[in-house]
Order: structure tokens, then C-alpha cells, then sequence
């Protein structure tokens, strides 16, 4: 394995985490300004569901052009190549 390559597992593990992270915690503050959330959590619809899903692409594009999403700085994963 070369210097530069990254471990398999952590990019996925780290994707997986960063999704999770983004989608559960963009999605619960969405909620509450919304006033969508529910004894189980939130429940987003229409548009607040649609912000919810531009939210989540933002949070990796942004993440990859700052240096790293937030479980890519925890796992050391080095930010992908431009």
C-alpha cells in the first residue's frame, strides 16, 4: 500500500458515521424549527424533508473542501485528493 492511499475501511466506516451523524442531527434541528418532531423523534415532510436531503450534501461537500467531515477528523482519514 502506498503512502498516499487511505484504509479501505475507515473511509467507509467513516462515510457510514458522517451520514448517520448529518442525517439524524441536521434532521432533529430541521424538526424542532418545523415543529416536526414526534415521541420517537422527527418526521419530516415536504419541503422540510427536502431541505433535510440538501442539508445532508452540503454537510460532505462543504466537510471535503474544509479539511474533512466530522468522523474523517475523529478516524484521521486524510481529505480526498482535488
Amino acid at each position: 500500500m502506498a503512502s498516499d492511499e487511505r484504509p479501505f475501511w475507515k473511509r467507509v466506516v467513516g462515510g457510514i458515521l458522517d451520514f448517520f451523524t448529518a442525517f439524524f442531527g441536521i434532521g432533529y434541528v430541521i424538526a424542532k424549527f418545523t415543529g416536526e418532531t414526534t415521541a420517537n423523534g422527527f418526521s419530516l415532510n415536504g419541503m422540510s424533508a427536502i431541505v433535510l436531503f440538501a442539508a445532508v450534501i452540503a454537510y460532505f461537500i462543504i466537510g471535503n473542501r474544509t479539511g474533512g467531515t466530522l468522523w474523517q477528523r475523529i478516524l484521521r482519514i486524510p481529505p480526498p485528493r482535488r
